[in-house]
């Protein structure tokens, strides 16, 4: 017998054992199904943690859902799934109950690959369930501060420019409520545009009334005229009077300091690549 009808014939006869053997749910009722990758829910957006509970943290990704980790990040389980959309722009925990969390659905940034959200959530049993707050037409919340009087009940809206422009970021003072900086970028392109994404009505804004009123802060910075895109900032801790800006704009981007709570800026790097 050549070898090629050896192995022929090892294949029929293994072929008939396979089909003779017959299986029972049984054997299949204690397995459980386990993600093993690939990891290809976008990018993370958001993260939250638990000063009381040191292991426990959510994440929000930008069309993954929100997930939630009980082990310091050592295994993760989504807790959005349930809900109409995805995409994640920003989530906060409230500093007055651990169970209580916001999302805000829609990633804050402009993709052509990008989906948009449904406006805010709301969970107060720790992302068990989840209950729509409101803000349908959103459609991206870039960002989740826990300041509500009501829990998200009604919404009012304290600084708006026009349809082209939005709220990309937001910050408290640590040290005075009242103040709050704001970051507005016009950022949204027709289908025949092809440049980066800014406008006249970009820029950002300051409130030393907790928001019931704002001033656009220009000493120093680049104007609106200049075609002033998105401006990322940051308030010092140890002093909430220095602040940093990162500033897009065709020539005069780079790296922003003030030094006076935002009255004045001073440009520390003209690196336009930051």
């Amino acid at each position: 017998m050549s070898l090629r009808c050896f192995f022929l014939c090892a294949i029929i006869l293994l072929a008939n054992t396979l089909e003779a053997q017959k299986l029972t749910p049984e054997i299949f009722q204690d397995l459980r199904w386990r993600m093993i990758g690939p990891h290809r829910g976008g990018r993370t957006v958001g993260a939250a943690g638990i000063p009381d509970q040191p292991g426990v943290f959510y994440i929000g990704v930008n069309n993954g859902g929100v997930w939630r980790t009980n082990d310091y990040g050592r295994t993760w389980a989504p807790i959005f799934d349930d809900q109409p959309t995805g995409s994640i722009g920003a989530l906060a925990v409230a500093p007055s109950n651990p169970d209580i969390l916001y999302v805000g659905t829609g990633e804050g940034l402009q993709r052509p690959d990008l989906s948009v959200g449904d406006g805010m959530f709301r969970s107060s049993d720790g992302g068990k369930t989840w209950r729509h707050c409101g803000l349908d037409d959103a459609q991206q919340v870039g960002a989740v501060l826990v300041g509500s009087t009501d829990g998200g009940e009604k919404w009012e809206k304290v600084l708006y420019k026009d349809e082209n422009t939005g709220a990309i970021a937001l910050a408290f003072d640590p040290l005075n409520a009242e103040i709050i900086y704001a970051d507005l970028w016009s950022a949204r392109l027709g289908p025949w545009e092809n440049s980066s994404w800014a406008g006249k009505t970009s820029g950002l804004y300051k409130s030393v009334d907790g928001g019931s009123s704002w001033r656009q802060l220009t000493n120093g910075l680049p104007t609106g005229d200049q075609g002033l895109g998105r401006i990322g900032f940051a308030i010092a801790p140890a002093d909430p009077s220095r602040l940093y800006a990162t500033v897009d704009a065709p020539k005069l981007g780079g790296v922003y300091r003030s030094d006076d709570a935002g009255e004045h800026w001073v440009r520390t790097n003209n690196e336009e690549m930051v």
